[in-house]
């Protein structure tokens, strides 16, 4: 390629296709350069596979990032209503499954088809599958060299998300290029991924395995504590479902979490209660408030006899029941990892960028969008949001 293009683009997923799009449809020339075999292969496989797009009450408080701040200008100049209405445009059909969270109805392919098509409406380049070798600046530009010849450009994206699901391809290639040209990195990890835990310590709590319910969780400390209702899910090895993922992003080595099993109940209180006017045994009176698995399971794994009167048990008992359903707390021993990872924690420290082009301040004509980028979501549609949000501001200013 031996003209000089407008922009490069590195990475065509969520936030590259979103990039490309933009500046291409601003009359920019563009090209957008990939690895992958498959083209936006962790939207293809997101929300069970039909991509959970967005959220409608995406904010900047359902962010988290070293800066909390950097990430309101992007979002508040494209919002989740905005994405809305370019999906609409398409005649994509959607529903919302469950606070907010908006997925296709059909696939998540009709989202891949969609940015694809706004990019060959920008008149976008493309290079892909093809190895980028490496990028360099000089008085014209960047050069960056990959496995199909050179590309000249005079401002590149680097779209290449973080180190979340190898298995499809995600590489640390946006760190390295940090690295590269002397830009902060705030230490990658893996964020919404299962907790693990010790497994002798958690065999009490395998018969309940396949049960689900909705619980309040929460860990941390002051600003840095997170507190959710979600839905948790047993397994033969731990915890999981969304609560635990959503709570993954908070929690540290060492902390523990906070569950309570049954939100909005004093079960200490209403069991003391009980003992007096309800003439039932310990199980059938807990199966009212919980699944008749989980009640009989919770209670022999703290040690309670289910057909225990509750009349014949001192409060002392019920009190410490009931603080184990109230609070019970626990401490993981770590995480899935990246394998299971949904996204990746930290990346290029924000400090280091414009929050209104996401422009490296240091190294101009260079920007880092999506995942890249110190800013992370919650779980339910928030992380797309920002790589369409932080696509566009830079689409916008390149």
């Amino acid at each position: 390629m031996s003209e000089i293009m407008d922009v490069a683009v590195i990475g065509a997923g969520a936030a590259g296709m979103m990039c490309a799009s933009v500046a291409g449809q601003r009359g920019k020339s563009v090209v957008l350069i990939d690895h992958a075999e498959k083209l936006a292969e962790k939207i293809r496989i997101s929300g069970g596979g039909r991509c959970n797009f967005t959220n409608i009450d995406a904010s900047p408080q359902n962010f988290l990032s070293q800066n909390p701040h950097f990430c309101r200008s992007a979002l508040s100049r494209y919002t989740s209503q905005d994405f809305i209405g370019l999906v609409k445009r398409y005649n994509i059909p959607f529903h919302e499954k469950h606070k907010g969270q908006l997925f296709c109805d059909r696939s998540a392919e009709d989202i891949i088809s969609m940015l694809k098509a706004e990019c060959d409406l920008g008149g976008v380049g493309w290079m892909r599958p093809v190895q980028v070798k490496a990028v360099a600046k000089d008085a014209e530009g960047f050069r960056i060299g990959t496995s199909g010849g050179e590309v000249l450009a005079r401002q590149v994206v680097i779209a290449t998300g973080g180190l979340s699901i190898p298995k499809i391809g995600a590489t640390d290639f946006a760190f390295r290029i940090a690295k590269h040209f002397d830009i902060p990195l705030i230490a990658p990890e893996p964020g919404l991924v299962p907790l693990t835990f010790d497994a002798q310590l958690w065999e009490r709590f395998v018969p309940l395995a396949g049960i689900a319910i909705e619980v309040d969780i929460e860990t941390g400390q002051k600003k840095a504590r997170g507190q959710f209702r979600e839905d948790l899910l047993f397994t033969h090895r731990g915890l999981s479902g969304p609560a635990v993922l959503q709570i993954s992003s908070f929690w540290r080595e060492g902390a523990t979490l906070m569950l309570n099993l049954l939100p909005g109940h004093d079960i200490a209180q209403a069991l003391i209660e009980g003992k007096h006017s309800i003439r039932k045994n310990l199980g059938n009176w807990l199966a009212q408030l919980l699944p008749n698995r989980l009640a009989e399971g919770w209670l022999l794994a703290n040690q309670f006899q289910p057909d225990a009167r509750l009349a014949d048990l001192p409060d002392k008992k019920l009190r410490q029941l009931g603080e184990s359903l109230n609070r019970w707390t626990l401490t993981p021993n770590g995480s899935e990892g990246y394998r299971k990872a949904e996204v990746t924690l930290g990346g290029v420290d924000t400090k280091a960028l414009s929050q209104q082009t996401m422009m490296v301040n240091a190294v101009p004509g260079l920007y880092f969008i999506g995942e890249a980028v110190d800013v992370t979501g919650w779980l339910g549609g928030y992380n797309f949001q920002w790589a369409w949000a932080s696509g566009v501001a830079a689409g916008l200013s390149v």
